[in-house]
């Protein structure tokens, strides 16, 4: 029962660190996290620890670890018992996949997050993986259509994400409209970009939001200022944004 305890809030703050973009001491976190997981002897808890790592490795770029440890997700008891678990780890498969160019094996991987997210039932499950609701799902999703470079199938994805997103949840409403608008921008839709980017600054200044949604912005601007767009409404949003990114 420590064990178990003690794991989950190592995992918690292991979290923190990758939302503060910060792999390395998440890492150190996990590293712990993974020890007290296993003296716990709890498929879930061990399930908790395995989710960050593969976070993590993503962050770092680290796309075959990624892969490997949903592998692990995927295949524990409790992904067997709860199609929820199951559908977590293989979109988490499919987003290490696509990222080592495994087209094929990542759109299987998609599909199989979908037919097991269909089958998930609601019952008393942990606090940590109620964030992996339907616009989770969504979101994820847009994710690993991005990758495969079809931004606009990212885009509608998004779309259903952030109609999906309670009012309250600012900061994943922030991050998930960022994303948005650089799926727009992606798709040359500049100064549709320029106003989306201008809503997630509204929804969630950068300064109290997390480096994620900043990051996000970030790359928006960039592809953005390298169009070379003399728009005066880009301009405009160039030079705006530039207080704020």
């Amino acid at each position: 029962m420590l064990h178990r305890l003690a794991a989950d809030v190592i995992s918690s703050a292991a979290f923190a660190a990758i939302d503060a973009s910060s792999p390395q001491r998440a890492r150190a976190h996990l590293d712990k996290a993974l020890t007290l997981a296993g003296l716990s002897r709890d498929s879930e808890t061990m399930y908790h620890v395995w989710n960050h790592l593969t976070l993590t490795s993503s962050q770092g770029e680290n796309h075959a670890e990624a892969v490997a440890g949903a592998e692990v997700m995927k295949r524990s008891s409790i992904a067997r018992r709860d199609p929820l678990y199951a559908s977590l780890g293989h979109i988490r498969n499919a987003n290490g996949l696509v990222r080592i160019r495994h087209r094929s094996e990542a759109l299987r991987a998609l599909a199989d997050a979908e037919r097991a997210f269909a089958r998930c039932a609601d019952e008393q499950r942990p606090e940590w993986i109620k964030f992996f609701d339907t616009s989770e799902m969504d979101a994820l999703s847009s994710f690993i259509w991005s990758a495969l470079g079809d931004h606009g199938r990212a885009d509608y994805w998004l779309h259903r994400t952030l109609a999906a997103i309670p009012d309250g949840m600012a900061r994943n409403k922030a991050l998930y409209t960022a994303h948005l608008a650089l799926a727009q921008a992606r798709q040359g839709d500049l100064e549709l970009a320029c106003a989306t980017g201008r809503q997630t600054h509204a929804l969630l200044p950068p300064s109290s939001g997390s480096r994620r949604t900043a990051h996000t912005l970030a790359a928006t601007r960039k592809l953005i200022v390298a169009s070379g767009s003399k728009s005066p409404e880009i301009v405009e949003w160039i030079e705006e944004s530039s207080q704020w990114i």
